[in-house]
C-alpha cells in the first residue's frame, strides 16, 4: 500500500551545490544551493532568486564557480546556506576556507571542495516558469585526492546530497550498479 506524503521543494536526493562568486569590492561570497543541475553537457541551471546577494554578483561579474560539497565540509556547506551575505558581508572569512582565483572565469574556486566547474554566466530566466542562472561550464577542476588515474572517483569524493523530507544531509559514496550497462540485461 502506498501512504500520500507532503509535496515538498523536490525530488529526493538533492546535490549541495556551492555557488562561488566575488563581491563588487572583490570579496568572496558563495551560498549553499540544493536547486541545481545540468542543463546540458556544458550547461549548469540553478534555480535561484534574484534576492541572493550571489545572482546579483553572478550577474554583474558574468560568471561563477559551482563546487560540490563533501562529507568533511558538511557543517560549512551549511553554513553558507543558513547565513545570507545581505547581512553578513564576511561569511566566506568566517568559515576558515580558502580561496584561488579561476584562472578561466572572474569567480573564486574554492580549495577545500573537491570538484569545481567554472562558468560564464549566459542568462537569467525571472519569468512564472523561469529557472534561474543559467551558466556555460568552461573548466572542471578536481583535487587529486578524489581521482584514480585520470578519472574521479566518486568514493573518495565523499559527496553529500540533501534530503528534503527530513533537511538531513547524506554522504553518497557506494556504487550499486553499472549506468547504460546494467539495465542491457533484461533486453534479452
Amino acid at each position: 500500500m502506498r501512504k500520500k506524503i507532503k509535496t515538498t521543494e523536490a525530488i529526493f536526493p538533492m546535490p549541495v551545490l556551492m555557488i562561488a562568486t566575488y563581491n563588487e569590492d572583490g570579496s568572496v561570497d558563495v551560498m549553499n544551493a540544493a536547486w541545481g543541475t545540468m542543463l546540458e553537457r556544458d550547461q549548469v541551471i540553478l534555480n535561484l532568486t534574484e534576492t541572493h546577494k550571489t545572482v546579483k554578483n553572478i550577474k554583474q561579474r558574468k560568471a561563477f564557480t559551482v563546487s560540490i560539497a563533501d562529507a568533511k565540509h558538511a557543517a560549512v556547506a551549511d553554513y553558507f546556506g543558513v547565513v545570507s551575505a545581505n547581512n553578513t558581508p564576511n561569511k566566506f572569512e568566517k568559515s576558515g576556507l580558502t580561496a584561488i582565483k579561476s584562472q578561466t572565469v572572474d569567480a573564486p574556486i574554492i580549495k577545500e571542495f573537491p570538484i569545481c566547474m567554472e562558468c560564464k554566466f549566459i542568462e537569467y530566466q525571472d519569468g512564472e516558469y523561469g529557472c534561474g542562472v543559467i551558466g556555460k561550464v568552461i573548466n572542471v577542476t578536481a583535487d587529486e585526492a578524489v581521482m584514480t588515474g585520470d578519472k574521479v572517483d566518486i568514493s573518495k569524493v565523499e559527496a553529500i546530497a540533501f534530503d528534503p523530507y527530513t533537511h538531513g544531509y547524506y554522504k553518497v559514496t557506494e556504487r550499486v550498479g553499472e549506468a547504460f550497462k546494467d539495465g542491457l540485461k533484461l533486453k534479452k
